[in-house]
């Protein structure tokens, strides 16, 4: 055989497998695709993972950024987006309608707090609420905090003696000890001596096996995540190095780390997204998240940038129990909307309110939603799914991979009167078990129609037939 043909055709089977897989690679970068969202705080509650994000609006060139967003999951890879939680019209005293910087929420005695910046010296103020949902209220009617134009970016630590801790500023650090209401304060505003090296803004505070850490946005511009360690809450902290290093991908960011079922995650923010459709630099950011790894002397392993699959799953998704469409590992080219449904067709008696629907729309020929790691165990036999059918079209449910086989196909027909919510169902490949990733791939033209939910049916045992 020519030395060359074989060169080529050895290289041909190195190479197929090669792009296969990388075509099934999950993409993960960054988790929400949907909106624009940035200063990524989470927290965990009862076995799940909230994640609270600030949101830069799709039109937005500088700062634009009115409301914060709320995300949660149980899986790490698959993410359903709630909506908006809180905004700017819950402070009265706020004199703008845009200036909603980056927040974090914190569980104590059964309520979750939520201290949110005012860029211009506004102030902190801070939110409350007997559920991670919300609703939020400000108990004060005023600023928690109010000293200049450095107060943004608050942090808060509950160290195990049961003291609370909040932390904030650009370019300087400070701290106060919160009092157990978590609403007040005692004693004076300190400004951290010790300001760690490389620090901008955005810290983020915790503690892990007796050392405390800050990770927050380093070097400017343009900004990574760096991190300093600490024997005490209150300092003096030592520069330790970078978690995510600072690069032109970056530009701005702002960490949020936590231990989840284990493993412990930075999360943080960049501009991917917006680098998909232009060139051009507008404030739209994105959260991306990764796995983060501790040496065994504390330090914390360094990983340049965000991976383009991001964490493993920590656990399958069960399709057998109703599924909200804005459940998604990835998604392309549609958008989630919020609309409230009244009994009355007048804005001026609009009667009773009938449901609020978060949805999946701008739904159009080619579009998908991908699901990570949904479990069919010994198989499905049927769909169903709630649509408002606008144009009509179809849906292709594949397993594996955009193009891999069908699972199901679901026509959507327009004879349902558009905004009328309706549950379409079809048969499933019942030969399909065990864990597989899902595509929602609609088909048709544009404007096909609304998503709400969807939900499989198990194959059913001989004994339950």
């Amino acid at each position: 055989m020519n030395k060359q043909i074989f060169i080529s055709i050895f290289l041909m089977t190195i190479a197929i497998p090669y792009f296969a897989n990388a075509q099934n690679i999950v993409k993960q970068r960054p988790i929400i695709q949907t909106k624009y969202t940035a200063d990524p705080a989470p927290m965990v509650h009862n076995d799940t993972l909230f994640l609270y994000t600030s949101h830069d609006e799709d039109d937005a060139m500088g700062f634009k950024m009115k409301d914060w967003l709320l995300y949660y999951s149980t899986d790490m890879v698959n993410w359903t987006e709630y909506g908006v939680v809180a905004s700017l019209d819950n402070f009265k005293w706020v004199p703008y309608d845009n200036g909603a910087w980056a927040a974090q929420c914190i569980e104590r005695n059964g309520k979750f707090y939520l201290y949110c910046p005012m860029p211009g010296g506004v102030g902190i103020g801070v939110l409350v609420a007997d559920s991670p949902y919300g609703p939020f209220k400000d108990p004060l009617g005023e600023p928690l905090i109010k000293q200049g134009h450095h107060d943004i970016d608050p942090t808060i630590l509950i160290d195990d003696d049961g003291q609370a801790y909040m932390y904030w500023g650009n370019p300087k650090l400070y701290y106060v000890k919160l009092n157990e209401d978590m609403i007040s304060y005692s004693g004076e505003i300190i400004q951290e001596p010790t300001t760690p090296e490389n620090y901008q803004e955005g810290p983020w505070v915790w503690k892990h096996k007796g050392h405390y850490y800050m990770a927050y946005a380093s070097t400017c511009c343009p900004e990574g995540i760096g991190y300093a360690m600490s024997d005490y809450p209150t300092g003096p902290w030592e520069y330790k190095g970078m978690i995510i290093d600072a690069s032109e991908k970056t530009r701005g960011n702002h960490p949020g780390i936590v231990q989840y079922k284990g493993k412990w995650y930075c999360f943080g923010h960049s501009y991917d997204l917006l680098k998909k459709t232009t060139s051009k630099f507008y404030e739209r950011r994105s959260v991306d998240m990764d796995e983060m790894v501790y040496n065994p002397d504390g330090t914390i392993q360094n990983r340049q940038y965000w991976s383009v699959e991001g964490p493993e799953q920590v656990e399958p998704l069960n399709p057998f129990i109703r599924v909200e469409a804005e459940t998604m590992a990835w998604s392309e080219g549609v958008k989630t909307r919020f609309e409230t449904e009244w009994e009355g067709d007048f804005d001026w008696d609009r009667g009773k309110k009938i449901a609020d629907h978060l949805f999946v729309t701008d739904i159009n020929h080619g579009d998908y939603i991908k699901v990570k790691g949904v479990d069919f165990s010994d198989g499905a036999e049927s769909v169903e799914v709630s649509l408002s059918p606008i144009y009509g079209g179809k849906i292709e449910i594949r397993a594996d991979k955009i193009d891999g086989p069908i699972i199901a196909t679901v026509d959507v027909n327009t004879k349902t009167e558009e905004g009328i919510w309706k549950i379409f169902s079809a048969k499933t490949n019942k030969n399909l078990k065990g864990i597989h990733d899902v595509y929602f791939v609609f088909r048709g033209e544009k404007d096909l129609f609304n998503f709400d939910w969807w939900k499989f049916y198990p194959v059913k045992k001989a004994s339950e037939k």
